[in-house]
């Protein structure tokens, strides 16, 4: 292959068993697997950072399964595009076989409304496989109706292991690396430039080896640092920098910095981050961070995601600015998200549990009958709109799951609790 070729895609797998990482999918009792060898393909969304084999991965399900592929990049691709690759796959495959054609969609979270519904006729219909790829949360950018026509699957970043399987392949394999006599003394710079994309290491590690002169290599984190780390990417939107600066922004306003955050913001406006991307963000850090301890700050972020879907860049920082400082400035809890979090594991631990009878709906004349809705007490009648009747199932009934926060409002709403509930919430 030629040597202009990066080594990411020199190496990159053209079977199962060359794809490295991911076992949860492609594993021997992986999803997928289980998927290719049954031939029975459904159309899929696979979400995950860059470099985590997206692309790779749908092209071996097309070869592995034995059917036509066909690509298209959301990036440069209209619905004219996508009529034309789907009156293809309509004469390559059809409704009356299980080899119809894999469509598969690079970034579809880029593609709007009205591209994604020219897609959904196809995909109802069979005429095509459809995987899309995409590096954003689909249940945000992917319509409704064709989400719900598809299994999304999780991608993962790249542990250490799996990186390093990839550097050694390269060493022993690649017809140009391979050429070099190559040491690997230390990985860990190597591996913390990459940020568990595999394409990234791939093409820094070619780009470090190219760096010598000669062909006795012995790669040290030193020399790491010193011949890479001043070339790369001030900010990569779609790489490491994207989640490592995202995480010191969140992190900044729940330790209730409003510089960090402001400052953090700032890298990512320059940086071109998606705005939508940073307002998600904020909206999740003012339920899951400051939550009932201010729940103006979830009304804030919700409007500012709603004013920057408008308006966009250049004006939207300020907006974005406004909220992350308030955010930061916000007392804070995390008193509902770790109710959720332990009411979920109940659930979990002790399956569907019965919902007790008095508080059970009783539309018909059998029901009523069988008891339900007997002995409910209609808060409304009593003094102060409150009574004591038990809500939880009988087996769990004992359980706490929302504890309030230490802070100026949740102690009011501990105190109204422990009021009425005497013997229940002994906080």
């Amino acid at each position: 292959m030629n040597a202009n070729v990066p080594l990411a895609e020199r190496l990159r797998p053209k079977t199962l068993t060359d794809y490295v990482s991911q076992t949860h999918l492609v594993g021997e009792g992986g999803t997928l697997t289980q998927h290719i060898k049954q031939g029975l393909i459904p159309s899929m969304i696979f979400w995950g950072p860059p470099g985590t084999g997206k692309t790779t991965l749908a092209n071996i399900i097309a070869t592995e399964s034995g059917r036509p592929f066909y690509t298209l990049s959301a990036i440069n691709s209209g619905v004219k595009d996508i009529r034309e690759v789907i009156d293809k796959a309509k004469q390559s495959g059809g409704l009356f076989t299980t080899k119809n054609p894999i469509l598969f969609i690079d970034e579809i979270h880029r593609f709007s409304k009205s591209q994604q519904d020219s897609l959904l006729q196809a995909v109802e219909k069979g005429w095509i496989t459809l995987i899309g790829a995409t590096t954003e949360n689909p249940s945000f950018e992917v319509i409704s109706a064709l989400l719900s026509r598809c299994q999304v699957y999780i991608l993962n970043a790249f542990d250490k292991t799996d990186l390093e399987t990839l550097l050694n392949r390269a060493i022993q394999s690649d017809e140009h690396i391979s050429k070099k006599s190559i040491t690997l003394k230390e990985t860990n710079a190597l591996l913390r430039l990459s940020g568990g994309d595999a394409r990234k290491l791939l093409n820094i590690f070619e780009l470090l080896v190219n760096s010598y002169d000669t062909e006795e290599i012995v790669i040290s984190d030193e020399e790491v640092l010193e011949r890479i780390q001043n070339n790369t990417v001030r900010y990569d939107k779609t790489g490491e920098q994207h989640y490592d600066i995202i995480s010191a922004f969140i992190k900044s306003i729940r330790g209730s910095d409003p510089n960090g955050a402001v400052y953090w913001l700032a890298r990512m406006i320059e940086g071109g981050e998606d705005v939508k991307f940073i307002a998600r963000r904020l909206l999740i850090s003012a339920s899951e961070d400051i939550g009932n301890a201010n729940p103006t700050a979830l009304v804030i972020a919700n409007n500012t995601f709603q004013a920057v879907s408008t308006i966009g860049y250049p004006e939207s920082r300020i907006i974005l600015s406004q909220c992350a400082t308030y955010l930061a400035c916000s007392p804070k809890s995390n008193a509902a998200y770790m109710a959720i979090g332990k009411a979920q594991q109940l659930v979990k631990q002790t399956g569907d549990l019965s919902v007790p009878l008095a508080i059970r709906n009783a539309p018909t004349k059998l029901m009523k009958e069988l008891g339900y809705g007997d002995n409910y007490k209609y808060a409304h009648n009593y003094n102060n709109n409150f009574t004591e009747q038990e809500f939880l199932p009988d087996e769990i009934k004992n359980e706490t799951l929302y504890e309030p926060g230490n802070n100026a409002r949740e102690n009011v709403q501990r105190e109204f609790l422990k009021q009425r509930w005497k013997d229940k919430y002994k906080y």
